[in-house]
């Protein structure tokens, strides 16, 4: 496949939806929206819930879909089901770059999949997740102190790997990830690991 893989992590709070959105807006600007296009997420969580534009999906639909070889990626976090629809490789093949809105612990087996895939950690300083977390409202404050406390899992070594702190304004943190998103690859360090097969 000769296009980029990008997928977007960090924790709960730091502002992943509000950086893609940015990028959208930004990108849509351009002619074909920079040759860069974005995969929307199945969820197990009602569309009315919030948050990002997805494909809601009951447990039941999401196993069927998952059966029916649906998804390119797919992970469980926090009791919900994420999945990938696979037109990202028609995407790639295409030459695109392909943004997902991925799962830190889900990178390994991604990565076994796509070895060419490039990480962007978003961070922000815990006083200013804490912040985000309380606005969002979805969580009481033992919910959300339980998240900061949680050691996020390692990242793979040899992985492309770009961190972008996000604390300031929006746009610092937006811009900085349109820069990478218009810019030429970086290329993995290392092969990638052999990993297991996903399994439900």
């Amino acid at each position: 496949m000769s296009g980029r893989l990008i997928v977007l992590v960090g924790p709960s709070g730091v502002g992943k939806d509000s950086v893609l959105a940015h990028a959208r807006a930004s990108l849509a600007r351009l002619p074909q929206g920079g040759g860069v296009r974005f995969a929307r997420r199945a969820v197990t969580r009602p569309a009315t819930a919030g948050g990002e534009d997805h494909l809601a999906l009951s447990e039941d639909e999401f196993h069927s879909a998952l059966d029916e070889g649906r998804f390119a990626l797919w992970w469980g976090s926090h009791g919900l089901h994420y999945g990938i629809d696979r037109e990202i490789d028609d995407w790639l093949a295409a030459g695109l770059t392909v943004v997902v809105n991925g799962s830190r612990a889900h990178l390994p087996l991604a990565w076994q999949r796509y070895p060419r895939l490039e990480a962007v950690l978003l961070t922000a300083r815990p006083d200013t997740l804490a912040k985000r977390l309380a606005a969002r409202g979805r969580e009481d404050e033992a919910a959300v102190a339980a998240r900061l406390a949680r050691t996020p899992p390692p990242l793979p070594d040899g992985m492309a790997l770009t961190e972008i702190a996000n604390d300031g304004e929006l746009a610092e943190a937006g811009d900085q990830f349109v820069a990478l998103l218009l810019t030429a690859p970086t290329g993995s360090t290392a092969e990638a690991p052999s990993a297991p097969d996903q399994r439900r």
